[in-house]
């Protein structure tokens, strides 16, 4: 073939991958496919040109012609060198002039292109202008020079020796890393002005990403300086450590290191603990300094960050739960299923704070377990009883000797969940003194709030405890502070009637004890009737401990002869268990047989539920004095003068001397003078029985009342009047006097206690005076017969 400059010439083509060579350069690359060696041995054979184009696809083993871009360069093979293994020839070539390929022939033996040389065309262009281009171009390629280490800096003097618009933007082009397009758009550009332009765009734009590229290298580069100094201190540290015999601290701090790293905790914290890393990898070996900071850092690295157990969904699983280790409680069960449906249709929704009010023995502990397993929450109890530090509640300053996280943030530990249920037991047993108030340390751990930040004195970081359900529990209200109480949701737990406490002692406390005590069912049977009869003569409680542990007392018995051999099995009946659990502990009460002057009974509410308390007054003469006696509260003292005065305002009235309270002395007692009482319940109690004294009326002995009195005679409602009324029934009594505004309280009352009572409400104590005192007799005691018509005629509710 002859090289001609005006004509098309049928030409072998190579096409390059990821290459492209400018004339006047020189390129050398390896051959390998069979169609470009096949081209280069048809050049070799012919006149040594062969036109190189670079193609689209680099993927592309054996591309098409619209795979290559039609624009290449027409070059002179210098050299070739072929490997001796392998079909893999070096090839050096020099670009000679621009061409378009008009047609290509993909014979897969090399191919061919029919091409036409490409020349630059002519443009009005002031010289000063092409000065001004060519002179930037080679402003920028020095500047590329400078930056990229790979490229001999002295290929600068090639451009300055031939400063042609076409040789310094082909040369330029030809040694500077440009992307293929990039490239292919500098050789395509025919205008030696606008390609100097276009040179200068892309040279600007790849020194703004090699600027960048510098950047982040040096920075890396000096993270890796710092990180290289710092592992050769260490290891410095560990040759001395090592000769010290503190070769182990430096492990430590590592491990100490990584671990606060990977928390999933707030930077704020990371940062703190790493400060106090910092000043333990300083302090030296033995010091006492080192051991407090160590157990810091062993505490906060144990709180669960992040971990959270998954609540149950299922309401009708937790309904079963909750029903097969409780009988009743309905009030609390139905609380904490309406919590877990409100966290199905709110995720979001925290902890929730509930303050179980019961007496002894009612379950408040054993249902918040209960709720802890129906939840699926892990189950931390804290137990408050005695505790009069605040430290015990917020924990120690870590400057002190012995110092530790206080009570809650322990029970987040040990539970190793950030969502347990926490049981704060015995709250209303909280005490204080000069070391602080713990009631008031727990208002921020409670409050919902404050508590997503709470801050612990021994850790100093901020813990979220919203996710926490607290369940308080307690015997009273009056003890817990007003601030605290304020912040909980009350449920009160009444003390079980003699039905429930059947049904708990056959369905749970039996089984329960049989298997404690390694017992089958049929080595031991208690009838109902027996365990009603444990219930009244064996204990006197509002729960059912004293109940379990007469019901372990049996088996203890049963287990005793099983292993003595005496017998095989026991059946405790009614009547058969004073040879078991020896004699009656309690007789029942018995109500009086005859209607007595001065003797009224009343009802209390204890720590253990309901009681009857009877309240006697005698009028002797005298000087007008007021005795008190039965170890009475000032609330309690303060009521009976409340019903002497209203009885002085109405005197006449009611047939008394009007000067009873100058030349009469009058003593009311209380019995059971042992037991501290006080209260104004039985304001209504003491003013029957002191009108019973006065006018020598006898007072039915089947009626017993409650209700607070006022100076004009009214009757103010109380509290406890579910307990008070089984007091009532265990007592034999038929009537009941309440007050009018303790209506709204019926549907709290037993069903049984409502069959079996009359209750006669009333706001006024005029109102009751028939139905207290037997108005058919004067001045007689007699039996007891039924109650008169008027009480018939009251607002009486079964």
């Amino acid at each position: 073939m002859n090289e001609l400059e005006n004509e098309i010439i049928r030409i072998p083509l190579l096409a390059l991958r990821g290459l492209s060579v400018f004339p006047g350069m020189l390129l050398t690359f390896d051959v390998e496919r069979q169609a470009s060696i096949g081209a280069l041995d048809m050049a070799s054979k012919s006149d040594q040109l062969i036109f190189l184009a670079t193609q689209k696809d680099l993927t592309a083993d054996m591309p098409e012609e619209d795979d290559i871009y039609h624009v290449g360069t027409v070059c002179r093979i210098r050299q070739q060198l072929r490997q001796p293994k392998g079909n893999v020839c070096r090839v050096m070539v020099e670009g000679l002039y621009r061409a378009e390929a008009l047609t290509i022939d993909t014979d897969p033996k090399g191919y061919i292109a029919d091409a036409a040389r490409l020349y630059d065309k002519e443009e009005r262009v002031s010289e000063a202008k092409m000065e001004a281009l060519i002179r930037n171009c080679m402003s920028l390629f020095e500047e590329y020079l400078r930056l990229n280490p790979e490229v001999v800096t002295e290929q600068i003097l090639n451009v300055l020796a031939n400063p042609e618009p076409a040789f310094v933007s082909d040369y330029i082009s030809q040694h500077v890393h440009f992307n293929i397009d990039d490239k292919q758009r500098l050789l395509e550009c025919l205008y030696p002005s606008r390609r100097l332009a276009l040179l200068a765009k892309l040279l600007t734009t790849e020194l703004n990403i090699m600027n960048l590229e510098k950047e982040l290298s040096e920075a890396t580069q000096e993270q890796l300086n710092q990180n290289q100094r710092e592992y050769y201190l260490r290891e410095e540290m560990k040759i001395i450590q090592a000769e010290l015999g503190e070769d182990g601290l430096t492990d430590d701090i590592g491990e100490y290191r990584e671990r606060i790293n990977a928390l999933p905790a707030d930077d704020e914290i990371k940062e703190k603990l790493l400060k106090e890393l910092s000043r333990l990898q300083k302090q030296p070996f033995g010091s006492s300094e080192a051991a407090v900071l160590r157990g810091y850092l062993d505490s906060c690295l144990e709180l669960p960050w992040g971990k959270y157990t998954e609540e149950t969904k299922d309401i009708a699983k937790a309904r079963k739960m909750l029903d097969e280790d409780h009988f009743g409680l309905e009030k609390v069960k139905e609380r904490v299923l309406q919590y877990l449906s409100v966290r199905q249709l709110a995720p979001d929704v925290k902890g929730g704070l509930l303050c179980l009010v019961g007496p002894p023995g009612t379950g408040k502990t054993s249902i918040a377990m209960s709720i802890a397993r129906a939840t699926n929450r892990k189950l931390v109890r804290v137990s408050l009883g005695g505790v009069h530090d605040e430290a015990e509640i917020r924990g120690h300053r870590k400057t002190y000797i012995g110092s530790m996280p206080g009570r809650i943030m322990n029970g987040i530990i040990q539970a190793k969940s950030c969502n347990p249920l926490m049981v704060l037991d015995e709250i209303d047993k909280l005490g204080s003194d000069y070391k602080g108030d713990p009631g008031a340390a727990l208002l921020e751990a409670l409050d919902p709030e404050q508590n997503s930040t709470f801050r612990d004195n021994f850790l100093e970081i901020p813990f979220d405890l919203s996710s926490v359900f607290f369940v308080t529990t307690a015997n009273s209200l009056d003890t817990i502070p007003r601030a605290l109480l304020d912040r909980m949701e009350i449920i009160e737990l009444s003390s079980y009637t003699d039905e429930e406490k059947l049904q708990i002692a056959k369905h749970h406390l039996l089984p329960k004890q049989r298997k404690k005590h390694g017992l089958k069912a049929n080595q031991l049977r208690i009838s109902d009737e027996a365990i009603k009869e444990m219930i009244r003569s064996y204990t006197r409680e509002s729960g059912v401990r004293l109940l379990e542990r007469e019901i372990a007392a049996a088996c203890r018995k049963a287990a005793g002869g099983i292993a003595e051999e005496k017998f095989k099995s026991l059946s405790l009946k009614e009547g058969k268990l004073e040879s078991v659990l020896g004699p009656a502990k309690y007789k029942p009460d018995q109500i009086r047989v005859t209607d007595e002057v001065g003797l009224v009974r009343g009802l209390a509410y204890t720590s253990v539920g309901g009681e009857v308390l009877d309240v006697e007054v005698a009028v002797v003469e005298g000087t007008g004095k007021l005795i008190l006696t039965g170890n009475l509260g000032d609330v309690m003292k303060e009521s009976a003068q409340a019903a002497v005065t209203y009885i002085r305002s109405r005197a006449r009235k009611l047939g008394i001397d009007p000067d009873f309270y100058k030349d009469k002395d009058i003593h009311i007692h209380f019995p059971e003078g042992a037991i501290p009482k006080d209260g104004p319940s039985a304001g209504i109690t003491v003013t029957i029985a002191l009108i019973s004294a006065l006018t020598g009326t006898p007072v039915r002995s089947d009626v017993a009342m409650t209700g607070e009195i006022t100076l004009r005679g009214r009757v103010l409602p109380i509290g406890g009047l579910r307990e008070k009324t089984m007091a009532a029934l265990r007592a034999g009594v038929k009537t009941v006097i309440i007050p009018a505004d303790n209506e709204s309280d019926f549907e709290e009352i037993d069903q049984t206690v409502r069959a079996k009572l009359n209750f006669v409400p009333t706001d006024h104590v005029d109102k009751v005076l028939d139905v207290a005192l037997r108005t058919d007799l004067e001045n007689s005691i007699c039996c007891t017969t039924e109650v008169p018509s008027q009480t018939e005629r009251c607002a009486v509710r079964q």
